[in-house]
């Protein structure tokens, strides 16, 4: 398969880049038209079939994360019900290509992590003696990896999960928490996460401690009910996301927090639903942090803590559904906010949020996962 085909490279799997409307300046298509009232899926399969065989330049900055973008892409058309317009042997083959495998057993005890690379460029050549120059392996590439191959129906037992679940150990911090890769990297909810929901798909939860990451987490909860990326910071969509979701994958909180005795639970969950219900703006849509502009993306983030903790009907689903199409693009995909060109991070997001307000030309999801439901089951 062509390395310019789905997988040209792709937006960064982070929630740094949606705070960034302190500063930044959208652009928007003046030929944008008014919001449908309906999920153009005809739409939608067009525009992820176009990105799955030839990205637009704009993406070129983002060649790093080829794996991300090819996972929003895959997943994305998994949810539209439409993966038998790829072909799943290639895309599972190309995956798999990024896998970093250790020489020997004795590389695993070096401190690296064999996890996936997320592009080509970060994927160097091994040297005379089999061993990798430079192990780049990175933990949401990871996670988007296996999401691709649980998309295209690929058996996970034909990838070396025990060389990649013992070096995860290595990433996981005295405090809890994970790095996203062997060296140099910086350490919050996301990787924590990642680290869950590898393990989960994996069904083996022998690369991490379970009780040091749940301690992590409840250090990470403000005082307002949220959860910051790390410990001390300001409640974030995304981070309060990673928390909810990881807590839930680890088996520590269950569907029916919200109904429990609130003194037996290891959180807050009246003050969490407090805070995430007051995420919802006057608009309809959900904004990440307090006094922030509401945002595609965070109709997922927040909408699944909801629905994770039992909260989900509480949501103002008719406003919520029209923010969202408001976000819709004529191109098809999702924009970041009204008004603003289409792209594959909002748009997966987008899909993904639709489906928690079971919309019924898309596949339900999975919300611990952010996948879909069948094919995070194995199914």
């Amino acid at each position: 398969m062509s390395e310019t085909v789905v997988h040209g490279e792709a937006i960064e799997w982070s929630e740094e880049e949606e705070d960034s409307d302190d500063s930044e300046e959208e652009y928007t298509s003046p030929s944008q038209p008014l919001s449908s009232s309906n999920f153009d899926k005809d739409r939608h399969l067009v525009y992820l079939q176009m990105m799955y065989e030839l990205l637009p330049y704009h993406y070129q900055s983002q060649e790093i994360n080829r794996l991300t973008l090819a996972h929003f892409i895959i997943s994305g058309l998994h949810f539209l019900g439409a993966t038998d317009r790829v072909d799943k042997d290639e895309v599972a083959k190309w995956v798999l290509s990024f896998q970093a495998l250790p020489s020997n057993r004795a590389s695993l005890k070096k401190g690296e992590f064999y996890g996936f690379y997320g592009s080509r460029s970060s994927q160097f050549p091994i040297d005379e003696n089999g061993d990798l120059t430079h192990n780049n392996s990175h933990l949401a590439s990871t996670y988007c990896a296996l999401a691709i191959l649980k998309v295209t129906g690929h058996d996970l037992a034909t990838i070396d999960s025990e060389s990649l679940l013992l070096s995860m150990k290595n990433l996981q911090q005295d405090d809890g928490s994970f790095m996203p890769i062997h060296t140099g990297g910086e350490t919050d909810l996301r990787f924590v996460y990642c680290a869950a929901a590898v393990s989960e798909m994996l069904g083996d939860w022998s690369g991490m401690d379970k009780e040091k990451a749940k301690d992590y987490i409840l250090n990470c909860q403000s005082y307002d009910g949220g959860f910051g990326l790390i410990p001390g910071s300001e409640s974030h969509g995304g981070g309060t996301y990673c928390a909810i979701a990881s807590l839930r994958l680890m088996g520590f909180i269950g569907a029916d927090l919200l109904s429990n005795d609130s003194s037996s639970s290891i959180l807050d969950p009246s003050l969490l639903l407090n805070w995430s219900l007051q995420r919802q703006a006057s608009d309809g849509g959900f904004q990440g942090r307090t006094n922030k502009q509401s945002d595609t993306c965070y109709a997922f983030w927040i909408g699944a803590v909801l629905k994770l903790i039992g909260g989900d009907a509480f949501i103002d689903k008719i406003a919520l559904r029209q923010f969202l199409l408001s976000c819709q693009s004529k191109y098809g995909g999702f924009s970041k906010f009204p008004g603003a060109l289409p792209d594959l991070y909002h748009s997966y997001y987008g899909y993904t949020a639709f489906s928690l307000l079971e919309e019924p030309e898309l596949s339900p999801l999975c919300p611990e996962l952010g996948l879909p439901l069948l094919t995070s089951l194995g199914i």
